[in-house]
Formats: C-alpha cells, structure tokens, sequence
C-alpha cells in the first residue's frame, strides 16, 4: 500500500506498542487494590511509595494472565524469563525505575490475522509481551505553581503487547487494535476501557520510498481511542512526508497527541535503551514456568472473536458480515448468544432472523438513545419472544417494527403490548377476502388497468388492503387470495 504524491510513492511503516492493564483485584508486585479510581492515594501501599526497606512480591495471578493472553494471541510461553530495571527519574515513580523485562520475555511471537475485503488474510506479527508494573499520575491542572502526584496507578500490572512493523496504514493499525482489544475482553485479561487508560497505544510511525531502506521513525505516546490513533498516524504521515519532500530530515522523537487540535506535537528527543541503562533486577529471581501450568491455563481458553464468527457461519448460515460484527464483541455475542438459546429453536431461519433484528432495530434503538447493549432496556429473552411472535405469524415484520418501539419505551414484553393494541395478525382468508373486495371495488378503474396488462398496480392493491386491515393482514395470504381475486 503505498501513498502517491506530486514527487512520488511513499511508503508508510507502523509498529505499535501496546500497554494492556492486567486484570486482577491487586497490583503487580503489591497487595494493594488495582481497582480504577478512588480518592487519590488512596490504593497505595509502602511498596507502592517505595519505602526503604520494602521488596516486591510477584503477583501470581497477573502471571498467569499473561500466560493466558499469550496462548490467545498464538505466542510461544517462555518457560524462563526476567525481570529488570528500567530507570528513568519522574515524580510519579518513586523508585527512580520501573520493574519490567527487557531482554527475556515472559512472551515470544504471536500474531493477529486481519482480514481485508478482498477475503484475503493479512497476518500482523507480534514480537513480543512482557509484563511491568505502571507508574502514578502527575496532574498539572489544580494549581498554577504545583504539580500533584496520585499513586493509585503506581505499580498495577500492565502488558505491554509489541508488534513487528507489519502495518502499512492508519486503517490497518485501528483495525488491529480493534482486534486485538476484543480478543482481551475474550480472554477477560484486560477490559480494553481505553477512556479509564487501561489499555493505550505508544504509535511508532516512518515513511520511505519503495525499495529503500526504512525511514527514522517517531513516536506518538499513549493514545487512548482507536478513533485517535488513526487520526494520529495519519497526521504523522503527512508530517512526516511534507519534511522529507522539503529536503529535510525526520528526527527521532517522541511525540504526543493532541486530541482537541488532531496533531501530535513534539515531547522529547526519543531515547534509546542505553539510555535507561537496564540492569537485572536483584529482588527478584527468575521466573520459571511449568509445563503443567501453561496446560491448565490453555484448558481454560474461551472461543475467541473469528473462531465464534466462523461457527455462527458454518451452523446457521450467517453472512459473514453479520457473524463478524456479532463475534466483534463479547457482550454482543453474550447477548446474541442467550438470545438464539431464549428461541429454543434450532431452525436458521430463525437465527438469521434473530440477527437482522438484533443488528437492525435493536441497534437503531441503542444508537439513537446512546446505549451500550450491557444496559439496553430489551433483554435477550425479550427480543427472542418478538422473533418468535415474527416467526410463528402472529405480527408482521411491519408491526414488529412498531413493538419493538414500544418495547423499549413501555419496558413491556412483546406479547403484552401486542394483546393490549390488538396488534396480531390477520390469518383468516375469509376476513382477509372480505377486505380486498372492498378494495377492488373502491378502485375498480384500477382494476380494468391491472387486467389491461398494468401489473405494477398488484402493489397498490396491497398497500390499499393493508391500510384497511391496519397493517395486520398476513402479507402472505394477502398476496395469494389477491392473485386468484384478480384472476377471477
């Protein structure tokens, strides 16, 4: 993929570097809540504030989280790993450093497959994850002379998730972090909350022409919205090409993103690893890994994103389409899921029915009130009756789109509000009869134009009979008794 200017093509390469909060109830190397929020301080423990005297204590749980998200993202489990210092002096880390792994990862390889439009597979490599600890908070915003510092965050677990260079466009990173943030919600290891800062993106971006050398790249530091980071990669991209196209030269830096404006603006000069000067960590011994623990952890890995999107595909016919954007998220399928079972039935039919209502009316209501589908005010089971009351002919589809309205205004379920308004359908051939006579005798000009060889004019008597039975004749009957009517 390349970008095409007045002097040339230009090719664009982006890694990103992921910081993915662990979930767990405590920190990594404390037992201090690892919760978001609270008054500030207020999760924080001597080792936390690094106290004199006070040593960190692996947190086992966080451990196996990692292990867990690396079986999910198809990585190799190093059995033997390490933990290092990372220095670096800001007020927000006591220490003076960071605990993490730098040259032996609990994590090695792994990769996402993006699918294009065109079906084929595209394969995003990770080189690895490690896990560290977070650091606390500076907020400059209270008081014009003082900076405050919140250690809530100081030492939570965090993975840090690396890729290989392998995305040649804004688009193609989003969709990857869409992705790879479902699969974590999947694996319940982190819950992807971008907006609480639990999951972030360091952005990596350089430009080159094609067939030449890759071009220095520049950092944009923790984005925090998928809508953000294309914005960012894109802005960097034309940045970025407008210097080189002027003669000058991209410097390596860090960069931050400045949302309200859309750009990234300069941070620091970019440091390499010699400049945090690593060394082992001495308080903490090589983590060693058996066999039998990553087994048991693989034994509890649930049905990821394209592994659901494939069986609703294969089982009930889905379209792919549809199967994708279900499988997308975990609440979503969760619901779509109670929903189908809610049916007891094993038809397709109604599976795809199911679908096209869920994906339709269902989630016109959430857009146009502002809802997730965690708090929509239909239930799974209440959607399934009115699937089912489709299905089975007791409303039209046309009156279902007045139901389902009422649904959610009234909280009332399907049944109740179609036998409080008399919704059901018109089944009776002989009142569906008695109906169309008066039609074709209010209109009986149309008639003679019908039989005259109009045939487009079979549709106005529809609608007409439609009218006069208030939207509730069966449309099938309808359109048979009206053929043989018409015929006569």
């Amino acid at each position: 993929m390349y970008i095409e200017t007045s002097t040339g093509k230009w090719e664009v390469v982006i890694g990103l570097e992921i910081h993915a909060q662990i979930i767990s109830n405590s920190k990594l190397f404390s037992s201090a809540s690892a919760a978001f929020g609270g008054n500030p301080n207020e999760h924080v423990c001597y080792v936390d504030a690094a106290l004199p005297g006070t040593l960190p204590v692996l947190n086992s749980y966080c451990v196996d989280q990692a292990i867990k998200t690396g079986l999910g993202l198809n990585a190799t489990i190093n059995k033997i790993s390490f933990f290092d210092r990372k220095n670096y002096f800001y007020a927000d880390l006591p220490p003076g450093y960071q605990i993490t792994q730098f040259s032996h990862p609990i994590i090695s390889g792994g990769y996402i497959d993006l699918e294009k439009d065109d079906g084929s597979v595209h394969r995003i490599n990770l080189h690895h994850i490690h896990i560290e600890q977070d650091a606390g908070k500076s907020i400059h915003d209270q008081n014009p002379t003082k900076t405050y510092i919140d250690l809530n965050r100081a030492g939570v677990g965090l993975m840090e998730i690396v890729t290989e260079p392998d995305m040649r466009s804004a688009e193609e990173a989003a969709t990857f972090l869409q992705k790879l943030r479902s699969i974590l919600r999947y694996l319940k290891t982190c819950d992807g909350n971008m907006d609480e800062g639990s999951m972030r993106a360091d952005v990596n971006v350089s430009v080159h022409r094609p067939d030449t050398p890759y071009g220095t790249r520049a950092e944009v530091k923790n984005v925090n919205s998928v809508k953000f980071l294309a914005t960012a990669i894109n802005y960097e991209i034309d940045r970025q090409i407008s210097i080189l196209e002027s003669g000058g030269e991209v410097e390596q830096e860090t960069r931050l993103f400045d949302s309200g404006k859309g750009i990234t603006r300069t941070m620091r000069s970019k440091e390499d690893a010699q400049d945090y000067r690593y060394f082992p960590e001495p308080d903490l011994p090589p983590l060693i890994l058996e066999q039998s623990r990553v087994d048991a952890i693989a034994e509890t890995i649930p049905e990821l994103p394209d592994m659901k999107s494939h069986r609703l595909q294969e089982t009930y016919d889905l379209p792919k389409y549809d199967a994708n954007l279900i499988s997308s998220e975990i609440e979503i399928a969760s619901f779509y899921e109670k929903a189908l079972l809610a049916t007891k039935s094993e038809d397709k039919d109604v599976a795809k029915l199911l679908s096209n209502w869920m994906l339709g009316d269902l989630f016109s209501l959430l857009n146009k009130n502002n809802t997730y589908i965690l708090d929509s005010k239909i239930s799974s089971e209440a959607l399934a009756e009115l699937v089912m009351l489709i299905k089975n002919e007791v409303i039209s589809g046309k009156i279902a789109k007045e139901v389902i309205e009422l649904m959610w205004s009234e909280q009332k379920t399907a049944s109740a509000i179609v036998e409080e308004k008399g919704l059901k359908q018109i089944t009776c051939s002989d009142s569906i009869k008695a109906s169309l006579r008066e039609v074709l005798s209010e209109h009986s000009e149309k008639v003679a134009e019908y039989k005259s060889g109009k045939d487009k004019l079979f549709g106005f008597f529809v609608g007409q009979a439609m009218k006069k039975t208030q939207g509730k004749a069966n449309p099938k009957i309808l359109n048979d008794i009206l053929k043989e009517m018409l015929t006569e």
